[in-house]
């Protein structure tokens, strides 16, 4: 490998943030020769376990556009840094892409002002891409990177409706954050969003008088559809311990009892998991349900999850059994 991408390597170990930046956009990148350097990159991070033994703890903020995620990250992530003076905190914030020219304003980052230069934090806009899910392949692959380089990322999702659940596959804990009043009961227990968060944030709690009303909504959701197994009394006061949290970034309300749930996390979901999920999902765009079929291979199944192969090494398995039953089957490109 190139012995400037691994000095580039070096300096994001370092936390610095041009290297970091630089290596995330290699990791962004489509062009064939970036797989190969990224390849190159994964092997020299697996065989140098002594330099790199950070493993990520990846939490997920996810919710409908307006509920304060970008302002609830930035107030959180001062709170993290100050309880804590040895961890670090990667923010991936993903801004929807326009229907019409494909671009995207990245204003996340407007949110997200500390007032100095904080070296243990880095944050990192990404445009959807109009991807579906919440999240993208993007995400993904700057997370194989920084996963082996902070204690904690953090990705807030693009603004979502009921049906984007794809950061469920790629998160150690994701929050679900939510404005005030945001719907009774009905519209709480009908979205398909609210099966999958580890913990609930009602986020703009400034006024008391409607953050009890939204916990108490939110709450008797919750247990009507038993999608939590609650703990506390019926008391706001008490929320945080059936993971619901009252919030207000303005206020500054909730922030030091939600860090330190936040800090409380650990890594625990299987990082080759991921790494199957959105290969298959890469499979399905390219060759739809056709192409999913070649992941029912037992041999191709021990692969993927081995930790110790690149994702790019496992996308090329993948490509090759597909291309080999073309030319054998031709009949079933139908």
């Amino acid at each position: 490998m190139d012995p400037a991408w691994i000095e580039k390597l070096n300096q994001a170990r370092s936390l610095k943030k041009w290297p970091l930046a630089k290596l995330i956009s290699l990791f962004e990148s489509k062009l064939p020769e970036s797989a190969d350097i990224r390849q190159g990159i994964h092997h020299y991070i697996q065989s140098h376990p002594d330099q790199f033994p950070r493993e990520a703890t990846i939490l997920g903020f996810t919710g409908t556009p307006g509920a304060g995620k970008s302002s609830l990250i930035a107030e959180l992530c001062r709170t993290l840094l100050t309880k804590d003076g040895n961890i670090s905190v990667a923010v991936l914030a993903i801004d929807p892409s326009s229907q019409i020219s494909g671009g995207s304003i990245l204003g996340d980052r407007t949110r997200m002002h500390y007032g100095k230069k904080e070296a243990r934090l880095f944050f990192r806009s990404q445009a959807s891409n109009l991807e579906l899910g919440g999240i993208t392949e993007s995400t993904f692959q700057a997370c194989r990177l920084l996963r082996h380089l902070f204690d904690f990322i953090i990705i807030e999702t693009v603004g979502i409706g009921q049906n984007e659940i794809d950061i469920q596959y790629m998160t150690d804990h994701t929050f679900l954050v939510m404005q005030p009043l945001a719907g009774d009961q009905i519209q709480f227990m009908k979205c398909g969003i609210m099966e999958i968060p580890d913990s609930f944030i009602v986020n703009k709690c400034d006024e008391e008088k409607l953050a009890r009303s939204s916990y108490h909504m939110l709450r008797s959701s919750l247990k009507q559809a038993k999608l939590v197994e609650l703990h506390a009394e019926d008391d706001y006061r008490q929320a945080a311990r059936d993971q619901i949290f009252l919030t207000s970034a303005l206020k500054n309300k909730g922030i030091s009892e939600l860090a330190d749930h936040v800090l409380m996390q650990t890594h625990s979901r299987s990082w080759s998991d991921a790494e199957a999920f959105y290969l298959k999902k890469s499979i399905q765009r390219r060759y739809g349900e056709f192409g999913i079929r070649f992941f029912e291979q037992d041999r191709l199944n021990a692969q993927l999850k081995n930790e110790q192969v690149s994702y790019e090494e496992k996308e090329r398995s993948v490509l090759s059994l597909i291309s080999r039953h073309i030319i054998q089957n031709p009949q079933d490109q139908q």
